[in-house]
């Protein structure tokens, strides 16, 4: 059986909450299991015409790590259920509802650790308004979901501090966070400075998966919980 895990990435608003940097930031032991480096994943294009910039923003930004690259292909899921594929990430968008959550990544994992698939949804019901319609919104979200599909956490955690220049990084004023920085490319260069004796980057994965969700909640919601 699979068993999903609810993890609150995120909260993105105006909410006076005080949170926690950390020094390294992986999502738990999570990483594709590859061969050598450079590795290059693929991300799935189902997004409609308003997103296709920002998501290839997210992929030129995040291949200039020196030790992953991703391309855009098309792809292979709706927008609406944005099931994923093995061995690369699907990215869609669509109105997902007044759920709390601007976007939402989640990573397939098998042997505990080793990444499988991934998936990412931008929520248009919240795109839509005024208040996130932005290119700014629209690239620290983008960024900041296809970094947890790498296996990557959030810098820090307290979005009323001074913002760290990166998409990895609470806020509420996302214009300085939309991509990467430094520390982003020093962690990932951590998490995958060993080799691994097989690939899961377009491959066939064992069938016991687990699947790993990150949000990004709205202050549409005020409350911190499971989506």
């Amino acid at each position: 059986m699979k068993k999903q895990i609810i993890i609150v990435g995120a909260v993105i608003g105006l909410l006076a909450t005080v949170g926690t940097a950390f020094a390294f930031h992986s999502w738990g032991p999570y990483h594709w299991a590859r061969q050598s480096n450079p590795f290059t994943l693929k991300l799935g294009d189902n997004v409609s015409s308003a997103w296709d910039s920002v998501l290839r923003t997210a992929s030129d930004d995040w291949t200039v790590s020196i030790v992953l690259d991703t391309t855009v292909v098309a792809g292979l899921s709706s927008r609406r259920s944005c099931k994923p594929t093995n061995g690369r990430v699907e990215v869609c968008n669509a109105k997902y509802g007044n759920n709390g959550w601007l976007g939402i990544a989640q990573i397939w994992v098998t042997g505990g650790e080793h990444i499988t698939q991934g998936a990412v949804k931008l929520n248009d019901t919240y795109f839509n308004t005024a208040k996130y319609n932005t290119v700014a919104w629209r690239n620290l979200v983008t960024c900041q979901e296809v970094g947890h599909t790498f296996g990557l956490d959030h810098q820090d955690e307290n979005f009323s501090n001074t913002n760290l220049n990166t998409c990895m990084d609470y806020t509420s004023n996302p214009v300085s966070n939309q991509h990467p920085n430094a520390h982003d490319f020093e962690e990932l260069e951590s998490m995958y400075a060993h080799g691994d004796s097989f690939t899961t980057v377009l491959s066939s994965v064992a069938s016991r998966i687990k699947n790993v969700v990150a949000s990004e909640r709205s202050s549409e919601d005020s409350e911190l919980g499971h989506v």
